[in-house]
């Protein structure tokens, strides 16, 4: 049985394909390169962001775990939920798509839900080899990188720095950044970027 609505209350299928697509543009990514990492095709997608086709619950699934965020996220404009501490297991991050992916970076997401408006996002980012170019990164809000395996040299603006593990480096996001030049593979390091609080 349908549940009733009112007039300007999105249906389920419209709530959820504009979360997904909002999350999807908050981090500047494609609906090929979200597609790709969900599995399913480009048109599926851009139809599901749309609000034209009903999405399985494997589908939507394959999709939050690509934007990195829990399948709760995804109807958070139709039913919002609420969350307290949350425990992420060693090795145990969501491996999400992000711009670097196709260079080679691995981006495991230490913690999600956060609400509708995301106040930082740790991740775990690990660089196997020395295979692709580089790209560069900006985004709102501060960044925080400590290092944990191997040595790189990471641009900020137009300086450059060589990381070790147990360094540590901090600065804006919206000043480009990103490796330089990998020196000791394979590279860990913990990536933590905190987001401006939106005006009370």
């Amino acid at each position: 049985m349908e549940q009733e609505r009112g007039t300007n209350q999105p249906s389920l299928e419209e709530a959820v394909g504009t979360a997904i697509r909002e999350l999807r543009l908050r981090h500047g990514l494609t609906l090929a390169q979200v597609a790709e990492k969900a599995g399913i095709s480009r048109g599926m997608l851009s139809k599901i962001e749309n609000g034209q086709t009903s999405a399985g619950m494997d589908t939507l699934s394959r999709i939050a775990r690509a934007l990195g965020v829990s399948m709760s996220m995804l109807f958070s404009k139709y039913d919002a939920t609420t969350t307290s501490a949350q425990h992420i297991r060693k090795g145990a991050g969501m491996e999400v798509v992000r711009r670097g992916t196709k260079s080679g970076h691995t981006y495991q997401l230490l913690a999600y839900d956060q609400g509708p408006i995301k106040a930082f996002e740790p991740f775990l980012i690990t660089i196997e080899d020395d295979s692709e170019r580089y790209p560069t990164f900006e985004h709102p809000g501060n960044e925080f990188l400590y290092m944990l395996e191997g040595q790189i040299e990471y641009r900020v603006g137009q300086e450059t720095y060589l990381l070790e593990p147990g360094d540590a480096l901090s600065f804006q996001g919206d000043v480009p950044h990103g490796p330089e030049r990998l020196i000791a593979c394979p590279i860990k390091f913990l990536s933590v970027i905190v987001y401006p609080r939106a005006p009370e």
